[in-house]
């Protein structure tokens, strides 16, 4: 009998009952404005920002409505303007590009290697090009950072790392967000903490944070953050910073705080689903597995595979048949944008020239969600389902 997988690849989790209680405990005081507090009064926003800063030990930390937010602002916070050119990966989701011309700054776009990392010798040759990079560690992917922040160090290039993949995940023990000026997250429903929407930032930087504060909408109110810069720092910014509102509310924070307390023991879970999926991928004819350095500590909330100069046609064939059997895989290799698997010669606001050693890595990324709905049982029906319709394809077209 044909296996087939008859499980949900967008249901996520419930919300743990302490975000459930403490999101009640909100609704029922009516104060959903982070600076809307009695006297004495900490918000939940405030306390996740100090909880959060505290996972990734960073001296600050900033909520907002959106991961796509946070780059915006990060961007703008380290100097970013109107027409600048900013680098950034060729593969990535649109909300990365779209943060940079979000701000009328212009994409740069760097290459992408079979690791599904950032090609830093492609970033070598372009560094000169931009003085700001926006890193995205796309689908969980983390490049040699030690090489990468020694590259733009020297180069004086500031990296502004997009982490929406990658919160609970560590180069060298180092969290992700931590190596370059900024770290931003997304706390979207398919990211790491579900609050449906919203993001978090982080950085070294007093001033950095204060920039970014002022301009999230804070008023004059930026001394009820608990996890932010001397009110010194805001002395001039708060007059020449603009206010592009942009808060997360206590709602969202209520619902977040339980998650971010319990990240370690989710990114564990992934990691054992991603392998169970590993280790039923491997040794398929035709099917690259990503092998993951031993310097990165992955959260496997997602996993690709590559179909290596396979035709158009056969990559269709797989997705298809996985489909049938009720297996969801998404090709970045399309011509036409589907759903969230656009790619730099998608985002026509933003110039581009073709890369041939990266277009041929896009046009074999196959890609697929890892919810932790799924039992470890469910991970290895997934992979004996891709391995089957995988061999089936490579041999009939061999």
């Amino acid at each position: 009998m044909t296996e087939r997988f008859t499980g949900s690849f967008t249901q996520q989790e419930p919300i743990p009952e302490a975000g459930i209680d403490a999101a009640l405990a909100v609704l029922r005081h009516g104060r959903l404005h982070r600076y809307n507090t009695v006297p004495e009064e900490i918000s939940e926003t405030g306390l996740l920002e100090q909880e959060f800063a505290a996972l990734v030990d960073a001296p600050y930390c900033l909520a907002v409505a959106s991961g796509g937010y946070a780059m915006a602002t990060a961007l703008r916070a380290v100097g970013v303007k109107a027409g600048d050119k900013v680098l950034s990966n060729a593969f990535t989701l649109a909300p990365v590009p779209g943060a940079i011309a979000s701000i009328g700054a212009v994409p740069v776009f760097v290459g992408v290697t079979e690791s599904l990392t950032i090609d830093l010798d492609d970033l070598a040759a372009k560094l000169d090009q931009a003085s700001v990079l926006l890193l995205s560690h796309m689908r969980g992917h983390i490049c040699d950072m030690d090489r990468l922040m020694k590259m733009c160090d020297a180069a004086n290039v500031t990296v502004i790392e997009d982490c929406a993949h990658t919160m609970g995940a560590a180069w060298r023990g180092v969290p992700s967000g931590r190596h370059g000026a900024v770290g931003c997250y997304s706390c979207q429903t398919y990211k790491h903490v579900n609050s449906g929407e919203g993001g978090l930032l982080v950085t070294d930087d007093p001033y950095i944070a204060a920039r970014a504060i002022m301009l999230s909408g804070s008023y004059m109110l930026f001394e009820r953050h608990l996890a932010a810069p001397p009110k010194e720092a805001f002395d001039e910014i708060k007059y020449t910073t603009p206010n592009i509102s942009g808060r997360m509310d206590n709602l969202r924070a209520a619902i977040l705080r339980p998650q971010v307390a319990d990240l370690a023991t989710q990114c564990k879970r992934w990691n054992e689903r991603y392998y169970t999926l590993e280790q039923g991928l491997r040794d398929t004819p035709g099917l690259t597995v990503i092998d993951r350095p031993a310097a990165e500590t992955i959260v496997g909330s997602s996993i690709q595979f590559l179909l290596l100069d396979w035709a158009a046609s056969a990559v269709r064939e797989v997705v298809a048949r996985c489909g049938a059997r009720g297996v969801e895989l998404k090709w970045f290799g399309a011509p036409e944008p589907v759903a969230f698997t656009s790619k730099y010669d998608s985002w026509r606001y933003a110039p581009s020239a073709p890369m041939a050693a990266s277009d041929r890595v896009l046009a074999g990324i196959v890609d697929m969600r890892v919810p932790l709905t799924f039992s470890l049982e469910d991970c290895a029906l997934i992979a004996r389902i891709i391995r089957g319709e995988v061999s089936a394809v490579y041999q009939a077209r061999a």
